[in-house]
């Protein structure tokens, strides 16, 4: 017959560590003016003896629910996804979960993941969506702790993270300057899309002379991008490097290339934007991109509202760096 194992108590940890029940609570929840080496104590205690907190139990001694909220606008995870895991990352370590809603551009639908967030007493909601350019705040309670990321508020004392979208387009132009090309072309998204002006505006003003005609703009597709290529050599034969509002678009114009008996980077070095790790490294060749960093954000993001519960907000927005990642679409293997 198994003998049963009786599950470690407070009152257990409490007695190892040579502390009181009252005591050991705080140093497991993060609360009260404890000395750092007792928490340690206790910590060592309660992994000793395998010790794990009632959640519902905690919650209710420190008036915390140990959840986040995490609203989206972006159905398809493609920035939200590494925003969330950056996020979990940094709030794993206050040992708080995180509750995706996806209000798919919905307002009543994010009206809805709102009331219910509150209705859990999350501990923060932490914003984002699939678009850069900045969105009117959440009506919510002003006690509840948010952040925007990604997707910045429109209220400047709010607590926003951005990405350096024109820093990323100057790097991209920067780089195929630094390989000696000189008939410079960008090929973009929609004209009315933030992404797409800001990263033309930086493309041109680093491209300056080098930059051939004005740029293109269409969809963010692989489509766009070969259609794009076909117009470009058209018009300008000489054409010598592309650097790109997205890697879609970048896909597509090494494609066109291809099929116009141009080699990519030989002849005609191309760059994309976002480092979407599906589509660049699938390209053929590879593509060199500006990577947004969006872990890094979201990881960000969790340290922002974690301060922002204990007491300490950020107001203000935050740009945080990209970063150019070299591939064998501008340079060769």
């Amino acid at each position: 017959m198994t003998e049963s194992v009786v599950p470690a108590r407070i009152v257990d940890v409490a007695a190892l560590a040579g502390v009181s029940a009252g005591t050991a609570s705080k140093a497991l929840n993060g609360t009260g003016q404890l000395r750092a080496e007792t928490r340690e104590r206790v910590r060592r205690a309660a992994e000793q003896l395998g010790f794990t907190p009632d959640p519902i139990g905690r919650g209710l001694s420190s008036g915390r629910s140990y959840t986040v909220g995490l609203i989206t606008t972006d159905s398809f995870g493609r920035f939200s996804i590494p925003i969330l895991l950056g996020a979990e990352n940094a709030l794993g370590a206050g040992e708080m979960s995180v509750l995706l809603c996806d209000s798919r551009d919905d307002p009543l639908r994010e009206q809805h993941y709102l009331r219910t967030l509150l209705a859990r007493r999350v501990d923060g909601i932490i914003v984002t969506g699939r678009r850069t350019e900045s969105r009117p705040p959440i009506a919510i309670p002003d006690h509840v702790p948010v952040v925007h990321a990604f997707t910045p508020s429109q209220d400047p004392a709010d607590t926003s993270l951005t990405i350096d979208q024109a820093g990323g387009a100057t790097a991209a132009v920067a780089h195929v300057l630094d390989l000696g090309r000189r008939r410079v072309a960008h090929v973009t998204g929609p004209e009315d899309h933030h992404a797409a002006q800001v990263r033309r505006a930086a493309a041109e003003a680093a491209a300056g002379d080098a930059l051939v005609g004005p740029s293109l703009h269409g969809d963010w597709s692989e489509r766009w991008g070969r259609l794009a290529a076909d117009l470009l050599l058209r018009r300008h034969p000489d054409l010598d490097a592309v650097t790109c509002g997205s890697d879609q678009i970048a896909r597509g114009i090494c494609d066109g290339l291809r099929d116009a008996g141009r080699r990519v980077p030989e002849d005609v070095a191309v760059v994309g934007f976002d480092d979407w790790d599906v589509i660049a490294l699938a390209s053929r060749p590879p593509l060199t991109t500006v990577n947004l960093g969006l872990e890094a954000l979201g990881r960000r993001a969790g340290e922002l509202l974690l301060g922002a519960v204990a007491g300490h907000p950020s107001p203000g927005t935050t740009t945080m760096p990209t970063r150019l990642v070299v591939r064998q679409s501008s340079v060769p293997a």
